[in-house]
């Protein structure tokens, strides 16, 4: 007779017979998986996605790519992997999949969506743990990623006009721009200060040139004033300085103001 009491015994009986009806239908459910058409597929890993199961969705695509890489329906898949990835908050893999859908199909009718999406996720990339937590000045802060999206939503609007995305890319491209254009005089204030005039004046033209329409035109266009003050290059600051009173005629009359009580005091 055995030394365990009947209900010792009748536990790992149902344990086993849990595990093994579980072994079955994952073996089941994986003989459904191979034997499915691409569209199958397809349909499968969209539902799940939808259902916000995006990792088994994502596994769904992966097989999907795999065992079909040159039908339709695979080729719609790498497209949605660059989203299912994206919410999955697999940052890089959507990078990556946008990168070689768009290197793969230059032609697509939706690479739009692809472009969108990469400069989507580069656009939410958020700050690191010790900038929140120390609240660093994000216009001090070099901006990879923001300008890796600005050129994606760029890419957008220029060449996909007609795209249902260029709108928002048009949107968010704005914030990028005076994003961009802060570090950009950020980095010509520390020129400034260091006595660097010529690269100051360089990074000021750029922000002129490049992110038209930014608050911080203004003081692209009074570094230059300065800078070429200090250089002897009259005429360059005469000119920079037309240019700032016709665009900002409020700030040309405080630097005025601020020159004038500068002289007095000295």
């Amino acid at each position: 007779m055995s030394p365990f009491p009947t209900a010792f015994r009748a536990v790992p009986l149902v344990a086993v017979l849990g595990l093994a009806l579980a072994l079955g239908a994952c073996s089941s459910h994986k003989a459904d998986e191979n034997a499915a058409t691409p569209e199958a597929l397809y349909g499968r890993a969209a539902k799940l996605v939808d259902d916000g199961s995006f990792e088994p969705g994502i596994k769904v695509y992966e097989n999907l790519t795999a065992r079909f890489p040159f039908s339709d329906s695979a080729r719609q898949a790498r497209l949605d992997l660059i989203y299912a990835y994206y919410r999955a908050r697999e940052k890089e893999s959507a990078i990556d999949a946008a990168d070689s859908f768009i290197r793969e199909n230059p032609t697509h009718p939706r690479i739009d969506y692809a472009y969108y999406m990469k400069g989507l996720v580069y656009f939410e990339r958020a700050p690191n743990f010790l900038e929140r937590w120390f609240s660093v000045d994000l216009s001090e802060r070099p901006p990879q990623d923001a300008r890796k999206s600005f050129d994606a939503f760029q890419r957008v609007v220029s060449q996909y006009p007609n795209s249902d995305y260029a709108l928002d890319a048009r949107q968010r491209m704005i914030y990028l721009r005076n994003r961009l254009a802060e570090y950009e005089i950020h980095v010509a204030n520390y020129y400034v200060k260091r006595g660097a005039y010529v690269a100051a004046v360089d990074r000021a033209r750029y922000v002129i040139e490049t992110y038209d329409g930014a608050p911080t035109t203004r003081r692209a266009l009074e570094i230059l004033v300065d800078c070429y003050q200090r250089l002897g290059l009259t005429e360059l600051a005469a000119d920079s300085q037309k240019v700032l009173v016709a665009n900002f005629p409020a700030a040309a009359e405080q630097r005025t103001h601020r020159k004038h009580w500068w002289s007095f005091s000295s």
